[in-house]
């Protein structure tokens, strides 16, 4: 016999901005084979959970909201092994409906979560660890003393890759919007940081490094950067483009990439980088123990109560958030 939980949630019926999240009650019935519920100690926030509501990511209707949380295991369904009841853990990359209270979904999406992570710092950075993780530990071969530039240097991928950078002896360049910004990505390690609104970034980048412009591009903004981008990657360096906060990147001209300095150009997911369950417990393995022994502190500046989520929204589009949210549960 199925057992029943309500739970509240996040749910939209529609397409659209903020105003088309709805807070309602569900029920929550018994895990089934495969699955396990979680109860939510928080939920992150994330720049492409706008990209469901938008349409931009397209999702069945009605749908949840959301891919990043942390809590408690309650029940478990036939078939699940490595969990039980009790089990602290941490997701992301679930299927949609992270902006819960309670939920039953896909063991296979869990990880462990140590005791000394607490679920708010677990969903404020899942996503965004992981995401420094392998974009540190996969995507090149850094050398000490190499020089990176990293596109918004005081989000929250920004300021973890930035303290991972220095934990690796590589020189960060970081580009912001704001004084209040720069600071903040100065204060985490950030060694030269540029203001995009006020200063020519190909210029500034090119002073920077002597002319031979950076091995390594990290770009999460896409559309309006792209092409600034490129002209500050050094001859056969390589840009990574891993995400799209303006927009997605525009057509890539292969000739253009010859004869900017046979430059590589990837476009990463981290789903790819964490499909496997041994490396994905790998690197989180490393990022819980960076976060735990405080050689990566992790800056939670907005917080908002689930059933606020639209207007959490509202300040991720408006650009005002400074480094990870979460929701509240």
């Amino acid at each position: 016999m199925t057992r029943q939980t309500d739970a509240k949630a996040i749910r939209f019926y529609e397409t659209g901005g903020p105003e088309v999240l709805r807070w309602e009650t569900v029920a929550v019935g018994d895990p089934g084979p495969g699955e396990v519920r979680v109860r939510h100690g928080a939920v992150g926030l994330n720049f492409a959970d706008t990209y469901f509501r938008t349409g931009l990511y397209p999702s069945p209707l009605p749908a949840g909201m959301g891919v990043e949380a942390a809590g408690v295991v309650e029940a478990i369904g036939a078939d699940v092994v490595g969990f039980a009841p009790g089990d602290r853990v941490t997701y992301t990359g679930s299927p949609l409906g992270a902006y819960s209270t309670v939920r039953v979904m896909p063991a296979e999406h869990l990880i462990s979560l140590p005791d000394a992570i607490e679920f708010d710092t677990a969903a404020a950075m899942t996503m965004r660890g992981l995401t420094s993780a392998y974009l540190m530990l996969r995507i090149y071969n850094y050398r000490e003393g190499d020089t990176i530039l990293l596109h918004a240097a005081a989000g929250g991928v920004g300021l973890i890759v930035t303290q991972w950078a220095k934990l690796l002896g590589l020189n960060v360049i970081g580009t912001v919007s704001t004084a209040a910004k720069a600071e903040i990505a100065r204060a985490h390690g950030c060694d030269h940081v540029i203001l995009y609104r006020d200063e020519d970034v190909v210029a500034r980048v090119r002073e920077l490094t002597g002319g031979a412009g950076v091995p390594v591009v990290l770009d999460s903004i896409g559309a309006t950067t792209f092409h600034t981008s490129l002209d500050c990657v050094a001859r056969r360096g390589l840009l990574v483009c891993f995400g799209t906060a303006s927009g997605p990147i525009p057509p890539i001209n292969a000739m253009q990439l010859a004869i900017k300095g046979s430059i590589f150009v990837t476009r990463p997911a981290l789903a790819d980088y964490i499909a496997d369950h041994t490396e994905r417990a790998e690197l989180a393995g490393e990022l819980f123990d960076h976060v735990a022994s405080g050689r990566i502190a992790i800056d939670i500046n907005q917080r908002y109560q689930l059933s606020d989520a639209a207007r959490a929204h509202d300040d991720l589009e408006a650009g005002i958030s400074v480094g990870s949210s979460v929701l509240t549960v």
